[in-house]
Formats: C-alpha cells, structure tokens, sequence
C-alpha cells in the first residue's frame, strides 16, 4: 500500500510557533503566579487534572488565554498535577497557539474556515489537496459549521503533525511516498491514536 503527502512536508507549526515565542514577551510572574492560585483551590501548590480541567471550561474564571475550552489540548499533561513552572508553560504554549491562530484568522471570526486552513498549513509547509482540507474541516469541526474553532485547530496541527511524524519514519527517502504492509499501516495509526 502507497501513500503520498503530495511533496516532502517541510514545516511544522513549532516553526511558525517559534516566530510568535521570539516576538512576544514572556507574561508577568505575579500575573501568572495569581492566576495559579485562583486555579489551585485545594492550596496545594500544585493543579490537578481535575482543577486544570475545571478552569478551561470554566470561561469566567480565567482571563485570556484560557479562557477557551482547550482541556483537549492537555492530554499530555501528567496525572500527578501541574506546579507552577508547568504551569507558566502551558500558559505560554496557549498563547503561542492564539498568536498563530490570530494570524490565521483573517476575518477575525474567531473560526478558521477552510481557505485560512489551507493559509495556516501551507504556511506550516505542507502541501495537500483541496479535497483533503475538506476532509480536515470535516473532521475536526465539531460545531458542524463548515470552520474550525480554537482548540479544534490546535487538534488538527498536532494530530497532522504526529501522522507526518510516523510517515517519515518510513519515508527513507523523504520523497513522499512509502510501502507499507497492512500491520505497519495498522501500527502507524495506533501510535498516533
């Protein structure tokens, strides 16, 4: 079975993340660090999932950036909890995404429509079909508004990140194309999923 990326994928949104975590300055401690108390409510110095989970959700009681329901983006977080440090870099890696997204976001929707889609991961470096990126609106717009929203589009960049990650492992060549049998192909979604 042959597949084929269109080209090989240069890109990565840490690229263009990158770009954002050089221009914009690092948040205010204090800031931060009130923000973290008003998440920790047992005082433990530490957030739990279940705080963590609680303050996305919760679009009042946290100003930008998280005050979009974002919890599926911290799948990786671990179970133990989040200490402070952690803390300031999650704020961060949302921030970062927000930066990207706002660029993206031509109209300011606060959606990314299918063109801006198609902008952000030719921007991104890849290459790919029009009838793919109807296939990512398809599958990554929960609202069914022909968009995608904030923490969908993270999801898709990440999802579509770790995918070109498992395929270059058997794109030897880098040429965009690979052979695989039915179990590697099987192996190759199952470690993404």
């Amino acid at each position: 079975m042959a597949y084929h990326t269109g080209s090989p994928y240069r890109g990565q949104p840490q690229q263009q993340q990158q770009q954002y975590n050089n221009a914009a300055p690092a948040p205010d401690q204090g800031f931060l660090w009130n923000i973290f108390q008003r998440v920790d409510k047992d005082r433990s110095c530490v957030i739990s999932d279940t705080e963590l989970q609680q303050a996305l959700s919760n679009g009042t009681s946290l100003p930008s950036p998280l005050d979009l329901n974002t919890s599926s983006s911290f799948q990786h977080l671990n179970k133990g909890g989040v200490n402070f440090n952690e803390f300031a870099g999650v704020w961060k890696y949302i921030t970062d995404w927000q930066n990207i997204f706002r660029t993206y976001d031509r109209d300011n929707s606060g959606f990314i429509d299918k063109n801006e889609l198609k902008q952000a991961l030719t921007g991104f470096g890849y290459r790919l079909s029009d009838q793919f990126y109807n296939t990512l609106i398809e599958k990554f717009d929960r609202q069914r508004k022909g968009q995608v929203a904030f923490d969908d589009f993270i999801q898709c960049c990440i999802v579509l990140q770790r995918l070109t990650d498992v395929f270059r492992r058997y794109d030897t060549d880098q040429d965009g194309w690979i052979q695989v049998s039915y179990e590697q192909y099987l192996s190759m979604v199952f470690n993404v999923v």
